[in-house]
């Protein structure tokens, strides 16, 4: 039975802001193609994320820094047109606005003109603020990211929880509090102790999205193909897998394969 508190025929940035005045959890999840958005929008999940994670579930890649530009409007455009009432919201990849503010502009309208897009996402921190402030004076929504950045995995050295040293969680609740005051409408916490979450969310009255953040902030993220089972390797302490699509598919296959060779596929009603 749902919990929602209000029905939104388009989840808009403004939306979000409603639903966490409103105690309302919001949902994200990731989405890299068209039918898995179709799927995806008909569940009414709030916010569609077309995450550079396509660099690891789509394309193979150890982390996500390999991703181009192009890539990602592509994923992104197949995305939007399989969207009706969701938030699309896209990575900006690495390399793509870490340079110079001009640089990260010309990426976000390359996206939103191309792809159709919603709003932008970002990692980091004040290092970005004078980008996110150049994209968001051009009227191009824009989500924060903060805590652990795989963007800066090479940085970090590790995926473990970030912030857990009081130094670096001063730091993160003082780039929360800037992100919200130059005009982000909300920011992804990623694998960060769940105390220091809730806190970030308490003090700020943009919307809070965990992932491996708990269950204090404002609403929650997932990779799908993580969440779905499709992943078997990924198995982080933050995931709940809702499905094991990948023993349904595995088996679905190998019974395909079976029917093959033995004739039994196809039948007589299954020919002209």
């Amino acid at each position: 039975m749902s919990t929602a508190k209000k029905q939104y025929k388009r989840v808009t940035v403004k939306s979000l802001t409603e639903m966490k005045k409103n105690d309302e959890k919001i949902s994200m999840i990731t989405a890299y193609d068209y039918t898995m958005a179709q799927i995806v929008d008909h569940s009414e999940i709030d916010v569609v994320l077309v995450g550079d994670s396509a660099s690891n579930v789509m394309a193979g890649h150890e982390t996500t820094l390999p991703i181009t530009l192009d890539q990602m409007i592509y994923h992104a455009s197949s995305v939007i047109r399989g969207i009706q009432r969701a938030l699309v919201v896209v990575d900006l990849p690495f390399g793509s606005y870490q340079s110079d503010p001009k640089e990260a502009l010309r990426s976000s309208i390359r996206i939103m003109k191309e792809s159709g897009a919603h709003a932008v996402k970002m990692e980091g921190g004040k290092e970005i603020k004078d980008s996110i402030k150049r994209i968001l004076k051009a009227g191009i929504p824009v989500m924060g990211h903060l805590g652990l950045t795989p963007q800066s995995i090479y940085k970090f050295g590790t995926y473990t929880v970030r912030a857990k040293e009081e130094y670096e969680a001063k730091k993160l609740k003082e780039d929360a509090k800037m992100l919200e005051r130059i005009g982000c409408f909300a920011i992804v916490l990623e694998k960060v102790p769940a105390k220091l979450a809730k806190e970030v969310a308490e003090s700020v009255s943009i919307p809070v999205i965990g992932i491996g953040a708990g269950g204090g902030v404002d609403g929650q993220v997932l990779v799908i193909h993580d969440m779905l089972g499709m992943n078997k390797e990924f198995s982080p302490r933050f995931l709940r897998r809702y499905a094991d699509l990948h023993t349904v598919m595995t088996d679905a296959l190998k019974q395909y394969k079976d029917d093959v060779k033995s004739q039994k596929f196809p039948d007589e009603n299954e020919q002209y």
